[in-house]
This record gives structure tokens, sequence and C-alpha cells, in this order.
């Protein structure tokens, strides 16, 4: 038995909000809408992982997801137009990350990073 893939999950009454963050700054696409949940992904070949943290790294608190993009510029200037305030970075970690952390719209922590 292999585990094919891990989901996050997260509540709320307002799905609609994921769509200006998630689509059209993250570029996910709208995957599902059945009124009740809302789906974004990617048809990108992902790893299955999941990680458990005593903090985020560089003392900054643990992130709620974290989310490795392609072009992390292109990314900073989507948040930045769209006013997402940066709540940590950009910076470069000692551990090979480029990586800034917003809050999505549900008030969630969102470590965007890209390997270097």
């Amino acid at each position: 038995m292999k585990v094919k893939r891990i989901v996050a999950n997260i509540e709320t009454q307002h799905t609609s909000k994921a769509r200006p963050f998630y689509e059209k700054i993250l570029g996910l696409d709208h995957l599902m809408d059945h009124g009740f949940i809302a789906t974004y992904g990617s048809d990108e070949k992902m790893a299955v992982q999941i990680s458990f943290l005593s903090e985020g790294g560089s003392g900054t608190p643990v992130p709620d997801l974290s989310i490795e993009v392609d072009n992390l510029d292109e990314v900073l200037t989507r948040i930045k137009d769209n006013g997402v305030p940066i709540v940590y970075g950009p910076t470069t970690e000692p551990w090979g990350v480029r990586r800034f952390y917003v809050r999505d719209p549900f008030g969630k922590l969102v470590n965007i990073l890209t390997h270097l």
C-alpha cells in the first residue's frame, strides 16, 4: 500500500474567498466546486510529504501551509499587486530556500518558497 496524496483541508463557510488568492495569485486550477467544497490544484507531479515542526525556521511561527513555486518573484509581485501583507521575508534561508510568509483569506499562515 502507498499513500497517493495528502490533501490540506481548510474549514470555512466562505469557500468563494479562496479563488482570488489560490487561483488568481498562486495560479492553481479551480478543479471542483460543490458549494460546500471548492478544490484548487495543479497537474504538476508532486511528492507526498507531511512535516512536523517545533517552529517555522529562523525563529518564525509554524506555517499552516508551505507552497513551493517555480518563480517566487512572480508570486511576490502578484501578492504586492493584490495588497496582501507580507508577514515575513522575502529572505534567503541558510538551508537553501528563498521564501516569504503571508496570510490567506482565512487567516492561515502560508509559507511561499522556492528551492535555490
